[in-house]
């Protein structure tokens, strides 16, 4: 997501016409990775009174910038690079490490998303109207570390049972929503108030480069995270407290470098908070309304009007023109609704596909790098190219128009997702249902043989000698399970067998030789495909003496004689050609070949020859045969779509309000975001459905938000502020007695 900090470099009041659209540029050519906003508090021109004298910080090698930006920058790069790593295993982490089903792990991890966009709202105000930017940044950032301290521990198997690991991690987790939520308001802002009032070029470029660092922190955390966690092996499994640990120690030194430059830093006071004082106006206006019902009270022009005994008109006149742009806001949270489940949802999708990109195996969680770089790529392409290539085209392409068609993108991108869920369910084992089993024949015997089950009708025609088993057959049973008779034909005898079947369990009824007489074992196999792209391997040992298997020098398997079968093993996907099989006669090579990405194998064990251990292998479940590249389009177009729809958004907003009122459009945009991720939560916990139709609902849902907000946007009367400002100043009268006048600082964007 991007991440915008338009905060205290002077800008002209009005921004309607070519100003708007230069601002937007802007904000095209400034952008990072999640939409991070500063709340600018109303008193932030230079404060009135008997303050300190703020100190000249020292330059940067003669020049203009002050050394102190430099810990800032370094500061927000580990900050950002912590955030960005640990959410990007979060999902996996839930899914691997807790055994949680996929829509719990989806709806917690859009739980602590929605926190890390409610939380900004406190940091802002104990910024603004209690410690200062400065303190608020040092308390903040020691919960964050701590936060991240106790995830990490929670992520080291050996330590407590499952409930244990649980709590550490929400814990952890709730902590840390608190820290990058409550700084988020609060770093880049700071870094603003490091330059004096003259040299605003030099703070504009140095907005650039913070917005670099972020990027680049982003960038580089989504993709080596996931290594970390999925190709460095602790405990016998993926390493997730490396994978959270790594993060810690960023953020533990984001804090050190910044408390290391506090000797340099301009700080100024708490001067109080415009959110605060918008919320305490819209409240006795509503209180004010309330007490004063009767017919017989004149009415007013407006609701907010009731706040007129306490505030003043200007204040009432920009909460006004706040509130016309709020209401614009109210069908946005769908679009972040969408947009965030690239770390959920599209992650679990990645799971199920294909990661061999020849010279390099890519993780499932590393596809969200792409989001940032495509970021990075497609804003200098709109910003130089598309639009000024719209605008010769004489096309009027407004910024309501510029959001919709962002809208339309993640929509699109959704429905290319479902349209590869699909594709990706065509390899995955049937979904059984009660009163249902599925079955398959493994002949292991030297002829073929013929297998008749009581009363149905499957099977038909007689199973080869090693004959790669078919798709699994349907068994309905009478009740939750049934013993039936099978008869097995083999060489003109007709061999009973009985077995007991039990519902939603798929079996394998294995044929084999044994001291020359035909015999059968009826086995379970997995019902479902093996999670996040490991492959299943289990063994049946054919020989008449016990084996003892060694894969890779790491996995050791017993498996007794005369087609016994071990138990399924997971495994990352690779060739496995490495294999020992220790027998009485002694040691000797296995191979075993691909394991591929998903599947599921049995191997037998047929017999010793020349040295060397045959086996046959059989692909129980098929694997994965979409390849991950398909998930490419979707991210193509949801990034373009952020970019069309968030900086545009953000820009128009912001060009539609007061100077003093920046703050809380940031706050309401802040908002959008976590509620479109408590959407996804409550989606996921009350309406389970098939994968793909999620994704068709969120497609559909977006599709009429879009039209819902074209159609509001049509009806949007463009303002400049300035002039309505200019106006309610004329029209405003001297204060009666019982009325308060309250004229709010122009905040200098």
């Amino acid at each position: 997501m991007l991440e915008i900090f338009p905060v205290n470099s002077p800008q002209p009041h009005s921004m309607v016409g070519d100003k708007a659209r230069g601002e937007m540029n802007a904000f095209q050519r400034n952008e990072s990775k999640e939409t991070l906003f500063t709340f600018i508090s109303a008193g932030d021109d230079p404060p009135k009174g008997d303050f300190p004298v703020q100190k000249k910080s020292p330059k940067l090698c003669g020049s203009n910038y002050p050394l102190s930006i430099a810990f800032i920058v370094v500061n927000e790069f580990c900050e950002r690079f912590s955030y960005y790593g640990m959410r990007a295993v979060l999902t996996l982490y839930f899914l691997s490490f807790f055994h949680w089903d996929e829509n719990l792990s989806t709806a917690v991890y859009h739980a602590f998303s929605a926190l890390c966009y409610f939380t900004p709202v406190v940091g802002a105000i104990m910024a603004d109207s209690w410690l200062g930017k400065y303190r608020t940044i040092i308390y903040l950032s020691i919960v964050y570390v701590a936060g991240h301290l106790i995830k990490s521990v929670g992520a080291i198997p050996s330590l407590g049972n499952q409930v244990v690991h649980v709590i550490l991690s929400m814990v952890g987790l709730f902590l840390i929503a608190l820290g990058t939520g409550g700084i988020k308001p609060c770093v880049s802002a700071f870094g603003g108030d490091q330059f004096e009032e003259e040299h605003t070029s030099e703070r504009s470029k140095f907005f650039s480069i913070f917005y670099l660092s972020i990027n680049a922190g982003s960038l580089i955390s989504t993709f080596v995270t996931p290594v970390l966690r999925g190709d460095v092996k602790c405990f016998g499994e993926d390493c997730y407290a490396l994978a959270f640990g790594v993060p810690a120690a960023l953020m533990v030194l984001a804090l050190v470098v910044f408390i290391a430059g506090s000797g340099l830093y301009r700080k100024t006071p708490p001067q109080g908070n415009i959110l605060l004082e918008v919320c305490k106006c819209i409240g006795f206006a509503i209180k004010n309304r309330l007490k004063n019902r009767s017919s017989q009270i004149p009415k007013r022009d407006h609701w907010l009007d009731w706040a007129s005994e306490k505030y003043s008109k200007q204040l009432i006149g920009e909460i006004k023109m706040v509130t016309r742009v709020l209401f614009l806001f109210i069908p946005l949270p769908m679009f972040w609704a969408l947009f965030d489940q690239q770390g959920s949802r599209w992650t679990l999708q990645a799971t199920k596909m294909n990661a061999d990109f020849g010279i390099y195996v890519l993780q499932p969680d590393q596809m969200q790098f792409l989001n940032p770089l495509l970021i990075l790529v497609f804003i200098p392409i709109f910003d130089l190219g598309l639009y000024p290539l719209i605008n010769m085209c004489k096309f009027n392409f407004t910024p309501i128009r510029k959001m919709a068609t962002g809208m339309i993108l993640a929509g699109m991108a959704f429905g290319l997702a479902a349209i590869v869920e699909v594709k990706i369910n065509e390899t995955d084992m049937p979904r059984l249902v009660p009163e249902e089993s599925l079955i398959r024949v493994l002949n292991l015997a030297k002829n073929p043989v013929q297998v008749t089950i009581q009363d149905k009708d499957l099977f038909q025609q007689p199973v080869e000698a090693f004959q790669n088993p078919a798709e699994y057959s349907k068994l309905l049973l009478n009740g939750e399970q049934q013993s039936l008779s099978f008869t097995l034909q083999y060489q003109g005898l007709s061999l009973p067998f009985n077995y007991t079947m039990k519902e939603k369990l798929v079996y394998s009824l294995i044929v084999f030789e044994a001291e020359g007489d035909l015999s059968s074992r009826l086995i379970t196999d997995l019902e479902a495909k093996p999670e996040n792209g490991l492959a299943a391997v289990r063994f049946i040992n054919g020989l008449n003496q016990d084996v003892n298997l060694t894969i890779d020098s790491k996995w050791f398997i017993a498996v007794q004689r005369n087609y016994s079968a071990s138990e399924y093993s997971l495994l990352e996907r690779d060739k496995y050609n490495n294999g020992k099989c220790i027998t009485e006669m002694g040691e000797f090579p296995l191979e075993l070949g691909l394991l591929d990405f998903g599947a599921s194998y049995t191997i037998v064990i047929t017999n010793v020859s020349g040295g060397a251990v045959k086996t046959w292998k059989s692909e129980d479940i098929k694997a994965n045969n979409v390849h991950m590249a398909w998930q490419l389009p979707q991210y193509l177009l949801i990034s373009a779509g952020e970019v069309m729809f968030s900086i545009t958004g953000l820009a128009f907003s912001y060009s539609q309000s007061p100077a003093s009122m920046k703050s809380v459009l940031q706050a309401g945009w802040l908002l959008t975001v976590a509620v479109g991720n408590t959407f996804v939560l409550v989606v996921a916990q009350t309406a389970p459905m098939a994968q793909w139709a999620e994704f068709v609902l969120f497609t559909v849902l977006l599709f009429a938000v879009c039209i819902i907000f074209s159609v509001m946007g049509y009806f949007y009367v463009s303002v400049d502020p300035e002039d309505l400002e200019e106006k309610e100043e004329k029209r405003e009268t001297p204060s009666r007695g019982n009325m308060i006048s309250l004229v709010t600082q122009k905040t200098k964007l």
